[in-house]
């Protein structure tokens, strides 16, 4: 009997494989505005988790622009932890297939997810999870945009059970803060404005035109703080 939280592993999050290739080459500009953003600056000897970390490109980026100690990446993509682990170079990282962080301990000063908790069915057991993996004192920082306060979510929300091998949860930003808030962590958030110049790439089926595609890097992307009390 599965545990509470606990998601089957699938084989790749995108139903064609070369979408789930071209993921983080997209998501990394966002990356890189993400770790700006990031209050600690000095994670010489920190341990790092990122949850759903899909091909792991996130723990690459954060180790070139805020060198950490070590990190764990995580994810129920068989394919996509795979390609992590052949793509990791040598770093101080190690990626694995789990959907919960049970048996870790407190060990982690930060955890990261990006783009994963709207696909969570059970988001107070991650909340409760995750808290339960942080050092005290330690930092959570989830962004998502998905979400249904989003004007686009309507629209999201078909293309994700189309073109993904996932089952898409409907929550508010509220939604998110008050059940954060009473796994017991310190809630805090912001639009995550990403200030970049973003490429016109077409329409994907994603973005009805492009001035969606500024309001929501502008305006639509949340990216919350969590911290767990000492």
């Amino acid at each position: 009997m599965a545990a509470r939280g606990e998601v089957q592993p699938i084989e790749s999050w995108y139903v064609d494989l070369e979408a789930e290739d071209a993921m983080g080459e997209g998501h990394a500009p966002i990356w890189r505005h993400l770790i700006g953003q990031v209050m600690e600056r000095d994670l010489s000897d920190c341990t790092i988790l990122d949850f759903g970390c899909n091909q792991g490109g996130f723990l690459r980026h954060l180790h070139a622009m805020l060198p950490f100690k070590r990190a764990l990446g995580v994810d129920i993509a068989e394919k996509s932890i795979e390609r992590a682990n052949q793509l990791r170079a040598g770093l101080p990282i190690r990626y694995e297939v789990r959907s919960t962080m049970r048996g870790e301990g407190a060990r982690f000063d930060l955890a990261f997810s990006h783009e994963v908790i709207y696909l969570i069915p059970d988001i107070a057991a991650h909340a409760a999870d995750i808290l339960a993996a942080l050092k005290p004192g330690g930092v959570y920082y989830a962004v998502t945009g998905c979400h249904t306060d989003n004007p686009l979510w309507p629209r999201w929300r078909k293309l994700v059970a189309e073109r993904t091998n996932t089952v898409v949860q409907d929550r508010s930003i509220t939604d998110y803060a008050r059940i954060f808030s009473e796994a017991g962590f310190e809630v805090s958030g912001r639009r995550l404005r990403f200030e970049g110049f973003l490429p016109y790439s077409g329409e994907s089926g994603w973005m009805p035109n492009f001035a969606d595609e500024l309001d929501y890097y502008g305006q639509t992307k949340i990216l919350f703080r969590l911290v767990k009390p000492r």
